[in-house]
């Protein structure tokens, strides 16, 4: 549930609010209740934080629970139109935004999530009408990341492929090799194994008569970590590369020191000194989505702000600007995804993922 964005740096950076900011007010959306309330409280953490901090105008936040549920999401997004607001952030679960976003497209009202990943929320949005940028990463942002930069990384080695049977282990797997084929590489083993084992000695023994020492594992933390520990056992010294599920608490068998997992950032600090001091300031840990919520707060009342200074719209501004926020600078496609996949590599240090500048 950690989300981030690495973007590149684009040519021309718009600040966080024009020389003279209009008053907005702000739709906050997030599940303030039920099961995901913690999260939720992230959100209006960080939209608070960076609405009292804003450098312009004044930013008035009308806060609303959707319940990450259909009815609270319909619910919220009426509450929004009553209010009058100019933008809308928010929302984590597919159920709540699928429900408001009719109602806030009938009102003409932008709406930015930093945390729904579901590809058809901006795919469609030719045939929905729906005007939603994301600052959260599509779901098949990982695979095509995995197969880029692995593709990349071990061009000129022998390389395998395996995986957990699972529709995630399995997708990622089968998108690599993919990959790998259109760059005429082609791994030496693949295989699948079952997870949940408390020992991967046979899989590490094929690995060794494969003659490789790179694979590719589609699978969860636990079992990469036991893969490394069983090929280490038979001294078979192996670079293991997985994706964001190695983001997952530890388990009983330690991660191997440099495992390469792809993911996107973890932002648990601020590209900005001032938002850490803010935060610090507040008493806030600048966990989960605090973070996330903030940078979209920034880019919602700047756009907003903007659009009412200037007699423009919402979207055109969303559309065509690149924003400076705590998170890094933030732009968006014309379908209202992050112009960047922001998937990246990171290798395992025995403590922390540290950024692999590639």
């Amino acid at each position: 549930m950690r989300l981030a964005i690495a973007l590149l740096t684009f040519s021309a950076l718009m600040p966080l609010a024009p020389a003279k900011a209009a008053d907005v007010t702000v739709g906050v959306a997030a599940p303030l209740s039920g099961s995901f309330a913690l999260l939720g409280e992230q959100v209006r953490q960080g939209a608070e934080t960076a609405a009292a901090n804003f450098p312009g105008g004044t930013v008035t936040l009308d806060i609303e629970d959707d319940r990450c549920s259909a009815e609270g999401g319909a619910a919220a997004a009426n509450e929004f139109v009553r209010s009058g607001v100019n933008v809308v952030v928010g929302f984590l679960c597919n159920d709540a935004i699928d429900a408001a976003m009719p109602i806030l497209k009938k009102a003409g009202i932008t709406a930015i999530t930093p945390g729904v990943r579901t590809d058809s929320l901006t795919d469609n949005r030719k045939k929905t009408g729906w005007t939603v940028f994301r600052m959260a990463p599509r779901i098949d942002d990982e695979g095509a990341a995995v197969g880029s930069i692995l593709t990349d990384q071990w061009r000129s080695v022998l390389f395998a492929i395996v995986d957990d049977g699972t529709i995630y282990g399995r997708g990622l797997a089968d998108i690599l090799r993919a990959s790998a084929e259109q760059r005429g590489m082609k791994p030496a083993f693949v295989d699948t194994y079952r997870p949940g084992m408390d020992n991967q000695v046979g899989l590490a023994f094929r690995l060794r008569r494969a003659g490789v020492n790179h694979v590719f594992v589609g699978g969860a933390r636990d079992d990469i970590a036991i893969i490394a520990r069983d090929a280490a056992k038979i001294h078979l010294k192996l670079e293991i590369a997985g994706g964001e599920a190695l983001r997952a608490p530890e388990g009983d068998v330690p991660l191997a020191a440099g495992t390469l997992m792809i993911a996107p950032p973890d932002w648990t600090n601020p590209v900005d000194p001032a938002v850490a001091e803010q935060l610090k300031k507040a008493e806030i840990a600048p966990e989960g989505y605090v973070l996330p919520a903030y940078a979209a707060l920034q880019v919602g009342a700047s756009a907003a702000s903007e659009a009412a200074e200037g007699g423009k719209k919402v979207i055109d501004i969303l559309s065509n600007e690149t924003f400076q926020t705590a998170i890094g600078p933030i732009r968006f496609d014309d379908k209202g995804d992050l112009a960047q996949n922001p998937y990246r590599l990171f290798r395992y240090d025995g403590n922390a993922f540290v950024d692999v500048k590639r």
